[in-house]
This record gives structure tokens, sequence and C-alpha cells, in this order.
């Protein structure tokens, strides 16, 4: 029952966030941000999230095949656009992407590998933002860092600080241990059922490989340089003529913001975080609040193709009058024994 409910707690969570800012703000903002926008902008959204979408479906390719998945790079663009559309349209902002990681493990014959792969996928893009960020916030002096250095001061500020750093100590400490076992096992076999399937294997297997994280970084910089792009381009449609330099903080952490699980559709934080850094840095929070408004547009804009994929599937179940057979391109991708495969596979196709 209560994981039933939580998609609606966590929407009605973003709600509450709109609500009190437009209790407090006003409406005027929300209203004048959405009248700005015009066809030339939609059009600019939709073909940065073009970009953003190729590349994060690259990415997911590098860890699928990482993993011994085979996955396509138009099939994966296919199920990206599908899995954004869903996000902005369902509750909690993550369904999506947990249609498209059941539907791929399954085609491929291995619904936990599938999991992992998306898992992963996103996690790869989230270590970028929050390490550009960091960077961002430490190099360019701001009002912001200041202000936000005065909310960390407070006991939730160390609280959160706390589990950053146990976070990070974390990562390292595993990172260690995947380089040490890695230099032990050099030249050992793998067996079925052992090493090969612990937990350090499959991660040494994607991310330690060189045929794989430098895809997988070159293809989230390239998405997380889309997504500032987006938001610099929603707040000069909303009407602000700040220098970029001094906007990029403030989009950084309205960004980050996003991955807070207290959402609708990806609205609700950002809105809150936008305002909120818009306001400290002197620029307005109603500024701030127009301008997440007209990014969430924007970026719903880049998600309709998926609407069009959905549809697509629709109609060709409809037309069939079946269910398409399951894919036979996991299992073949498998050794005879069971065992997967421990190098990256079909790393030539449709990976460029």
């Amino acid at each position: 029952m209560r994981r039933r409910l939580r998609p609606w707690l966590r929407a009605f969570g973003g709600v509450a966030i709109l609500v009190g800012l437009v209790w407090h703000l006003g409406s005027a903002a929300l209203l004048d941000g959405l009248r700005r926008i015009d066809a030339g902008a939609l059009a600019a959204g939709v073909g940065i999230g073009a970009l953003t979408t190729v590349c994060s479906a690259w990415r997911w390719c590098l860890v699928a095949r990482g993993l011994g998945l085979r996955l396509p790079l138009g099939r994966a663009v296919a199920d990206y656009y599908r899995a954004l559309f869903l996000n902005a349209a369902l509750p909690g902002g993550v369904w999506g992407d947990v249609h498209r990681a059941v539907r791929h493990g399954r085609d491929a014959g291995d619904v936990g590998r599938g999991v992992r792969a998306v898992v992963w996928e996103r996690a790869a893009g989230q270590v970028v933002l929050l390490a550009a960020g960091a960077v961002v916030l430490a190099v360019r002096p701001s009002p912001v860092r200041a202000a936000l250095g005065e909310v960390l001061g407070g006991p939730v500020g160390v609280a959160v600080s706390a589990v950053v750093a146990v976070a990070v100590a974390g990562a390292v400490g595993f990172w260690l241990v995947v380089r040490a076992r890695r230099r032990r096992d050099d030249g050992a076999p793998e067996r079925c059922g052992g090493a090969g399937r612990s937990a350090v294997a499959r991660v040494r297997r994607v991310w330690v490989a060189p045929a794989v994280w430098p895809g997988v970084a070159a293809a989230s910089v390239v998405v997380l340089a889309g997504y500032v792009g987006t938001f610099l381009l929603a707040a000069r449609v909303a009407g602000v003529r700040a220098p970029v330099v001094d906007l990029v903080p403030l989009v950084v952490l309205a960004l980050l913001a996003m991955a807070l699980p207290l959402n609708v559709g990806g609205w609700g934080p950002r809105e809150g975080v936008a305002a909120w850094a818009f306001g400290a840095a002197g620029l307005g929070a109603a500024q701030g609040l127009a301008t997440a408004v007209v990014y969430g547009v924007l970026a719903l804009a880049a998600s309709l193709p998926g609407a069009g994929v959905l549809l697509g599937r629709v109609v060709t179940l409809a037309v069939s009058g079946r269910r398409p057979g399951r894919a036979a391109s996991g299992a073949s991708d498998r050794k005879a024994d069971g065992c997967p495969d421990t190098g990256v596979s079909g790393q030539s196709d449709n990976a460029a």
C-alpha cells in the first residue's frame, strides 16, 4: 500500500511547492513566463532536447553493452524519448525510466541487468552534474554561494554535509576496492556464479573498461551542457538580462533540485530553488520562478516526440492484434554455459 501511495505523495509535495510559490509571489510571474514563450523558443528547446536525448541514449547503449546487453542506438533513442514523455506526464517523474528498464531487460532476457543499465546510466549523469555544480559554486564568486553557506551552516546543512561526506567517502572506498580487486584478479579467469557475477566484477566491467567510461563521461558532459543551455534560453525568454557567467551557478542549483523526488513531471523543487537562487542573487524571486516555468515548458516540448513513439507502439499493437515476441538478442549475447560476457559486446553497433 505504501509503495502505491509514494508517487502520489511525491506529486503532492511538488504541487505544494508550486502552490506556495504562487501564493507568495503571485500568479503574475508564472503567467508572464508563459506569455513570453514563442515558436522560436519552442523550436530551439526541441532542437537542444534532440541533442541531449541522443547523447543520453548513447550513454545508455554504452552502459548496457558494458553489462553484456545488446541495445541498438536507434531503439535506445526511441525508448528514451518515450521515457522522457512518461516522466513528464506521470506523477513521480521516474515511471518512464522504470518502463524502459523493465522492457529492455525483458527483451534481452535479463530484467536485472536491464534495470542496472538504466540506474547506472542515470547515476552517471547525476555524478557529472554534482561534480560540475561543486566546481562552479567553488570557482565562480556569487551571492548565491554566500547565501548557500548560511543555509548549510544551520543544523539541516550540517546533516546534509555529513551525508554527502559519507557518500563521497564510500564512493572513494568502493573505487579503491575495485582497483585492488582488478590488480589481484588480472589474468585470472572468472567462473560462472563466482566473481564474474559479483557486484565488484559488474561495476569493474562497466566503469573501468576503457571502451565504456570515456564515452559515458563525454555524453554526460554534452547532456549537462544541453540542460544548462536550455535553462539559459529560458532565462532570456523570461526577460532576464544578467550575464551568462552570473546565471550559470543559479542554473546549476536549479538542475540539482530536479533530482529531488518531490515533483510532478519535474515541476516543484526546480521552481522553488530557482526562485530562491534568483532572489539571493538580486535578480528577483519572480524572475527565477518565470525562468523555471519557461524551462519546464521547453522541456515538455522537447519530450513530445516520445508521445509519437508511444502512439506508434499502441497503433502497432492494435494493427497486429498481438503482443510482439520477446527478442532473442539477450540470449544470443550470453555464453553457452550461461555466463555473461566479461567484455564490452557490440561496441561498434550504432555507438557513434
